[in-house]
């Protein structure tokens, strides 16, 4: 082994382990760019292919950039606030009903604008909505950062980790409610009945029947229209078998002018609100992992991929549980960014291409430093003056990931 393989892999390793940790509280990207760089700047990689790597996520920031400016706008114009609002009017004195209807908002808000919305946006909404109620927030909370990961793969656009794993070319709209719809069933419904069994004393008790709500704005009914259009826009587009994101962003784009044009409002403003640092940080990500394949380390991750394509149904369980896992040492996205060059280099069969998504997409449930969805909501919640260690985050995820986990893949290889 080489010195420069062993190089390549300390920057890489600790370049994620800063986006994980986020030492002196620095943004998770700083960490992304400075691994990059450093790669660059000791001749661990050739600044053409960290061009090359950054350009294959082409697809991925397009889709980040459309979202991003959807979920700002509604945000923005009072849509998850007012959502939030409903389901606690809707719970009429009821804690575990007003803890359902949080989690159903969550499968909607995940299925059709992401995970990270479900994080970012949706997460103070419900807090807010819990203070109003008088009720317990922190299973309402639980409940969104666990349904983002467990619903993010009802569809290809539910999670950005989707289009990372499959290079950014989706399966067909019918192949993907083939694979993914029953397995989607089964994650959705068995972390529900897991975490509403784990968080069962504090959802014991009586909430506010009564909770003030704001009529939605004419902005937050045209946030509510463009969301809805884009969901039409990229369920069509999928099922065409196309690239989503340019339609996401200029969607997003489309929806993010016509709300501020209505409200008044700058959309440079707005603009200003958005979470940008996300682009460097899988750009930064992108170099990290095309840096690991050219010591050989995704070369191996493929190897075992080849071996596990002669028992699709074994080797899918195995590779899924294994990436599922890895996810939390690792967060989802970088591992999943590994696992996406791998299946390019061994195209193993597409059972164990499926077990993979699911593994990369459930398995950051078990702790919070699996998924970059999962680390905003933590940072959503502290500005709320709320907080959850990892041990406590732990405790909840190993009830509610395992079991979950096992349904949806053991749904998925039974399909066949």
């Amino acid at each position: 082994m080489t010195a420069a393989t062993l190089a390549t892999w300390g920057i890489c390793t600790a370049a994620t382990a800063g986006v994980i940790a986020r030492p002196f509280r620095w943004p998770e990207a700083i960490w992304a760019v400075a691994g990059a760089v450093l790669l660059l700047v000791l001749g661990l990689m050739p600044p053409g292919a960290a061009g090359s790597a950054v350009g294959k996520g082409v697809d991925v920031y397009l889709f980040l950039i459309g979202m991003m400016l959807l979920s700002e706008t509604a945000r923005e114009q009072g849509l998850f606030d007012w959502v939030a609002a409903t389901a606690a009017a809707h719970a009429r004195g009821s804690t575990a009903r007003l803890f359902a209807l949080v989690y159903m908002t969550g499968i909607v808000t995940t299925t059709f604008l992401s995970n990270d919305a479900t994080a970012v946006v949706l997460t103070p909404a419900v807090y807010a909505a819990a203070r109003k109620a008088k009720a317990d927030p922190l299973p309402m909370l639980f409940a969104c950062a666990l349904i983002a990961n467990a619903a993010s793969f009802v569809l290809p656009i539910s999670n950005p980790a989707n289009l990372v794993l499959y290079g950014g070319t989706m399966p067909p709209l019918g192949q993907w409610f083939g694979s993914f719809a029953l397995p989607s069933i089964a994650a959705i419904v068995v972390t529900f009945a897991m975490l509403r069994w784990a968080e069962r004393e504090r959802l014991s008790g009586r909430c506010e029947h009564v909770v003030e709500r704001e009529p939605l704005s004419g902005g937050g009914k045209a946030a509510l229209a463009g969301i809805a259009a884009t969901a039409l826009l990229l369920l069509g587009m999928s099922a065409l078998d196309q690239p989503l994101g340019l339609p996401t962003c200029l969607a997003g784009l489309a929806t993010t002018l016509v709300v501020c044009g209505l409200a008044r409002r700058s959309p440079l403003a707005l603009a200003r609100s958005v979470s940008w640092s996300v682009l460097p940080l899988v750009a930064g990500l992108f170099v990290l992992v095309e840096a690991l394949d050219r010591t050989g380390v995704i070369a191996m991750v493929a190897g075992s991929l080849r071996s596990a394509a002669g028992t699709p149904v074994a080797g899918g369980a195995a590779s899924g549980t294994l990436l599922a896992f890895a996810s939390n040492l690792m967060n989802n996205l970088p591992a999943g960014l590994i696992a996406s060059e791998a299946v390019a280099q061994a195209h193993p069969p597409r059972l164990i291409v499926d077990a993979l998504l699911i593994g990369v997409d459930l398995g950051p449930n078990l702790s919070i430093t699996g998924s970059l969805a999962t680390i905003l909501w933590l940072q959503a919640i502290r500005r709320e003056g709320e907080d959850v260690g990892f041990w406590r985050f732990l405790k909840v995820g190993a009830v509610t990931m395992v079991p979950a986990l096992i349904a949806a893949l053991g749904t998925r290889l039974l399909l066949g």
